[in-house]
Formats: structure tokens, C-alpha cells, sequence
């Protein structure tokens, strides 16, 4: 015949519960991080609410806190102004959005301006008459 599932337990071994309360305590505290500075999340929408017009409490100037400024601008920063380098894969492409080479407009081989022949000339005329006759209307 089956036992009871009540009948076989082992009764409660308060030394072994004792021991691995206190490991896991130890472990607790091992990585445990103790935080004394505390700051405003920077990302977080900010509603500020307006004080009674006659209030001298609320009308007071208080000092500005600069480290707390600092935050606030760095976090509304561009990524490439806030970091040298990029810190994910999509900010990779335009990260360096100088050009490669100096832009010289007398160099032939790179700079192919606009032309005009006689052709676009006429049809830039024509289109001229054709706009100037619709804003007429």
C-alpha cells in the first residue's frame, strides 16, 4: 500500500532553513547597490502648475539647481552631440553626415551644374506665360 503524501515528509530541519536564510541573505547584500544621490529622470514629461497670483511663497525666486540643468539639456541633446561614437546599429548610418571631400564647384569632374539650351530656355518661358495666365483667372 501508498503512504499519504502527508506521511512522507521529512519534518521541518530548522538548522538547514536557518543556513540557507542566511546564504541568501549574504547573497542580498553582496550585490546590494547603496544609492545616496537621487535625481529627476530627465525623459520623464515634466508638468509644472502655476501658483496663486498673490501667494508670496509661490512668487519667491529660488536658486536654479545646475547640476539638474545640465541634465535637462544633455537629455534634449542630438545623440551625435551627446556621444563620440554611435550606440546602436540604426545610428550608425548618418552618424557622419560631413562629406568625405570639400565641396569645390570649380572642379569639372564633380560638379556638373545646371545647363540651359535653347530648348529649356523656351519651355521655361512657356511654363512662365502658362502660370502667370492661371494666377490671372
Amino acid at each position: 500500500m501508498a503512504k499519504p503524501a502527508a506521511a512522507a515528509k521529512d519534518p521541518v530541519n530548522i538548522v538547514h532553513q536557518s543556513a540557507i536564510l542566511e546564504e541568501t541573505i549574504k547573497k542580498e547584500q553582496r550585490h546590494q547597490k547603496l544609492y545616496t544621490t537621487y535625481s529627476v529622470n530627465p525623459f520623464r514629461k515634466m508638468y509644472t502648475l502655476t501658483g496663486k497670483p498673490n501667494s508670496l511663497h509661490d512668487s519667491a525666486d529660488g536658486e536654479e539647481d545646475d547640476h539638474f540643468l545640465r541634465i535637462i539639456h544633455r537629455a534634449h541633446q542630438e545623440p551625435v552631440k551627446k556621444y563620440t561614437f554611435p550606440q546602436t546599429e540604426a545610428q550608425e548610418y548618418g552618424w557622419i553626415s560631413k562629406p568625405l571631400i570639400p565641396q569645390d564647384r570649380e572642379d569639372r569632374r564633380l560638379h556638373f551644374p545646371r545647363q540651359n539650351s535653347e530648348i529649356t530656355k523656351y519651355m521655361d518661358a512657356a511654363w512662365r506665360m502658362k502660370e502667370q495666365q492661371e494666377n490671372l483667372q
